[in-house]
Formats: structure tokens, sequence, C-alpha cells
């Protein structure tokens, strides 16, 4: 069941460190609102240059520390294994994820591709975790 969903927009002219702050103040709201159990990243990929790179990693291990700080469980999920789940083919484009995620949760309008990217992370984990308990079930 799809509760909620978004993307969390940053101001782009603010230094790094500024928006580094922002992230982690809105993950860490976002965490005391919904209280999850466990939570799930991406696992590393390569980006399209050494500074979108470097800025990713900053807002990834930022990620990271406010999950880490509020005490939840984190899982990761390469991208393949992500598209894997959710379209059945590990190389899908963005295009077909977001198409799958509207289906998936029935939802009225496909989201944005960043908020579709997060939700098909979502379903991975839920799809991985029934599977590893109908193993342990079995």
């Amino acid at each position: 069941m799809h509760i909620s969903s978004g993307v969390i927009a940053l101001p782009k002219k603010e230094p790094l460190h500024i928006r580094l702050k922002h992230l982690h103040k809105d993950i860490r709201d976002i965490i005391k609102l919904y209280d999850p159990e466990q939570a799930v990243i991406e696992k590393v990929f390569f980006a399209k240059g050494i500074k979108a790179a470097l800025h990713l990693g900053h807002a990834r291990g930022v990620i990271l520390l406010a999950v880490a700080e509020e005490g939840v469980v984190l899982q990761e999920y390469s991208p393949n294994e992500i598209k894997k789940a959710v379209v059945g083919y590990g190389r899908a484009e963005k295009r077909q994820v977001q198409k799958m995620v509207k289906t998936i949760l029935s939802l009225d309008e496909e989201p944005p591709p960043d908020g579709a990217d997060a939700l098909a992370l979502a379903i991975c984990h839920l799809n991985t975790m029934n599977f590893r308990s109908c193993l342990v079930d079995s």
C-alpha cells in the first residue's frame, strides 16, 4: 500500500554543505514522521561525471548517517536488482520503471523519475523480504 512519496528538492544556489544540512534535516524529519522500521538505499553506481559522483557520495553519506542516528535498519540494492524486481529486466529504462511503479501501486499518475526510483526501491525491498520470508517458512 502506498502511503506517501515525494522528492526532496534542495536549494541549488546554496553551497554544498548547506544543501547537505537541509538533506540531513529532511531525512530525519521524514523518519520521525513515519517511524519506519527499515530503510533502503540504492548502492553506489557510476555517475555521469566526477563532480556528480562526489556530490552523490556526499548526499548518500548524509542519508546513511541520518538513518543510523534514528536507529533504522538499512538495506541496499543495486540499480539492476531494483529494475529487475519492478520491471523484470535489469537494464530497464527510467520510463519503464515509472510505468510499472504506477501500475504496481495503482497510482493515478506516474510519479516523477526520481520519485519512481525511490518507490521502485521500496517495492524491490518488499519483494525481497517477502521472498526471504517464504524461504524461512518452507
